[in-house]
């Protein structure tokens, strides 16, 4: 796909939105980068060279050539963002979380509906080669009944002072999960503990439990010792492994027969599993610019960015209660979270540019 048929502006070039302006590069489709900071517009520049650099989203947004646009900014600056994007006519991509918000994620959903135009947001993981493969065993009943699944995102990296664990880390995962059980849970259970700054979370364990009794939790935390992030989906014939750090999917033919009335483990041998090599971000981006060309939503469409956050809002519920159960009920769960709220946007971005 070339610049000449789509053109996609990114706003945000910190740590993350220069990855996505790199890649974008890379395609022959951006048309444009916007940041506030000096620091972000030279990372634009290096990341992105020749292409158009802008402090502030008005002259992208008035753009009749660019159809889409691309936000990698601080959560707490999506919604207007993504609001100004839609209302001007873009399809609109939004880095996880779509917002902080619940409400202001389903008024999102409603405005891209009403304009017509495509909502996308950053699950990154669905992306992952390994994971459409997995999901392509699971569908192809190679694991059997899926029984249990376990993510751990761990590692001693940056900690973060303006949201918790749970909702930097675990929205990755979340969104894979509801994509492999291809449900909703009915009830989510969290717990986490506060060890560096006060009120935020920096190790959560969340757990959910589906109506099929699929149950699965969500290890996450940025105070352990070494790195790791692995996923595990246990079936009733075969078990199966993703490390996202050796970047090796497995098959295990292990499972639990019964012998005379008694389960008996049966330890079968761990094949690895190909998969395709493409960088998921590079799929990513290429699914959003085929959303701006044809018009069709993605996998990870905003009523998914919906779902992920309905998971989370109830998992802070959960965490601010000590760990009761919170059942998933649509429009009722929407608790406040510990994250930085209240930037204003009139003309400009605000500070895009600050978070990595």
């Amino acid at each position: 796909m070339g610049s000449g048929q789509t053109r996609i502006a990114v706003i945000g070039c910190g740590g993350w939105g220069k990855n996505i302006a790199r890649t974008m590069a890379k395609t022959g489709c951006l048309a444009a980068v916007v940041d506030p900071s000096e620091a972000g517009r030279k990372a634009a520049a290096e990341v992105a060279p020749g292409v158009p650099v802008h402090a502030t989203p008005d002259a992208v947004l008035q753009d009749g050539t660019i159809t889409g646009v691309m936000i990698a900014t601080p959560a707490e600056t999506h919604y207007a963002l993504a609001c100004r994007s839609i209302e001007a006519g873009k399809h609109t991509f939004v880095e996880k979380p779509l917002t902080i918000d619940l409400q202001e994620a389903r008024d999102l959903v409603e405005r891209a509906r009403a304009a017509g135009r495509v909502l996308m947001v950053g699950h990154l993981l669905e992306y992952h080669p390994a994971i459409l493969k997995l999901r392509e065993l699971i569908e192809g009943g190679e694991l059997g009944k899926v029984r249990y699944i376990i993510s751990n995102r761990l590692n001693l990296g940056k900690i973060r002072t303006e949201e918790n664990a749970l909702w930097s880390f675990a929205p990755h995962d979340i969104a894979v999960i509801l994509r492999l059980v291809g449900a909703l849970p009915i009830q989510v259970v969290a717990t986490g503990g506060t060890y560096v700054s006060p009120n935020i979370a920096d190790v959560t364990i969340t757990q959910l439990l589906f109506d099929s009794g699929v149950r699965s939790h969500v290890f996450v935390s940025w105070l352990h010792p070494f790195k790791e992030q692995k996923l595990v989906v246990v079936g009733s014939r075969k078990m199966a492994t993703f490390d996202d750090i050796a970047k090796e999917l497995v098959l295990h033919d292990q499972r639990v027969d019964w012998k005379e009335g008694q389960p008996v483990p049966v330890k079968g041998e761990g094949v690895k599993v190909a998969f395709d090599t493409t960088e998921p971000l590079m799929a990513e981006c290429r699914a959003f610019i085929d959303a701006v060309a044809t018009g069709r939503a993605p996998i990870t469409d905003g009523q998914s960015g919906v779902r992920v956050l309905e998971v989370l809002h109830a998992a802070q519920q959960s965490l601010m209660t000590n760990g009761q159960p919170t059942p998933i009920a649509r429009g009722v769960i929407e608790p406040r979270v510990v994250v930085r709220r209240g930037v204003e946007l009139a003309g400009s971005v605000g500070d895009i540019g600050s978070r990595p």
